[in-house]
């Protein structure tokens, strides 16, 4: 099979396409136990930029196949499992998702919805099951609540929309041009501030005060107004630190605001819970269904352009999920 693999941390250029034997279990799977999987579309995330110059928290040893989301058909499977040959799915791999085929731990493989395609389902796990863990589970979002969200034309933004609109809540994307704009609306945003103007005044103004819950990928500089536009009880969620450098917190601003700030490191959290991914992912079925979900396909490339898309993202131009197509 043909595969993206890395041999040296270089950064993107230093990916090469390669023909190589089909996967094997890794690490983190019980040998034996796994869903092979033939991939039909792989996502491309800020992480998997990260990783190829040994950036991330997760660091395989090289060289290493990147790519930890996909979307295609299920070549074998173990037993137990609960899943057949011929079964549309969606995974979570954490390494080894840009190749033709890819072994997944069945705890990460969901069946991916009819109303998707592949590529919408290569976008589907971590920035969707991320979303619903932020602002459900630990930034415990109401009904009626106001959601300010940052770098709310990206993967994790475009999905914090969608999904905080489905659990009823009003929105307020942070966006940095009319592209990107277009794109939190069609996310479904109610309300759309520059990031390069008042965005905290505006964000108070539209939400009577101040907002109840920020989603903040984005981290560096702006993350002190983040806190300066929450309103009492309000929960700034920490999600990822896309702007390069990782805030300090003054904590008391925490105290006098009685505010919060809450990390959400869903991979790390779920990873033993299996139950607790399908129940997220039980959620987003439903939401699909409903017709609130549906996550937004950006640029696509080919395998043999994964570079090119890596430095897309890494040069802040992407919108929605940037997705490579694997042909069948």
């Amino acid at each position: 099979m043909q595969a993206l693999k890395l041999a040296e941390l270089s950064g993107p250029d230093g990916l090469q396409l390669v023909d190589q034997p089909d996967p094997e279990p890794t690490h983190f799977m019980t040998p034996g136990e796994g869903v092979v999987i033939d991939v039909r579309a792989a996502a491309v995330s800020f992480p998997d930029v990260l990783q190829t110059r040994g950036l991330y928290q997760f660091k395989p040893p090289l060289p290493f196949v990147p790519g930890a989301e996909v979307a295609g058909e299920v070549s074998s499977a173990s037993e137990g499992s609960g899943f057949a040959p011929g079964d549309r799915v969606a995974a979570m791999t954490m390494v080894g998702g840009m190749a033709e085929r890819v072994v997944a731990p069945p705890s990460m493989t969901f069946a991916l919805p009819d109303a998707l395609d592949f590529a919408e389902g290569a976008g589907l796990i971590l920035n969707y099951h991320t979303a619903y863990f932020a602002l459900k589970l630990r930034g415990r979002l109401d009904e009626g609540e106001h959601v300010l969200v940052h770098g709310a034309a990206g993967g994790v933004g475009t999905a914090s929309l969608q999904v905080a609109k489905a659990l009823g809540a009003r929105t307020i994307a942070v966006v940095s041009t009319d592209e990107k704009e277009h794109a939190a609306r069609e996310a479904g945003s109610d309300e759309v501030v520059r990031s390069d103007g008042p965005w905290r005044e505006q964000a108070q103004e539209l939400s009577g005060g101040g907002v109840d819950v920020v989603i903040d990928p984005v981290g560096g500089d702006r993350f002190t107004d983040s806190l300066r536009s929450l309103r009492e009880d309000g929960r700034l969620i920490v999600v990822g630190f896309t702007g390069g450098s990782i805030p300090e917190v003054k904590v008391n601003r925490l105290l006098l605001n009685n505010t919060a700030v809450v990390g959400a490191g869903w991979g790390a959290y779920v990873t033993t819970k299996p139950e607790l991914s399908r129940r997220i992912a039980d959620e987003l079925d439903r939401m699909v269904a409903d017709g609130a979900v549906r996550p937004i396909v950006g640029a696509r490339f080919p395998l043999a352009r994964a570079a090119e898309a890596m430095r897309l993202i890494d040069e802040r131009g992407a919108i929605g999920k940037v997705v490579l197509d694997v042909p069948g």
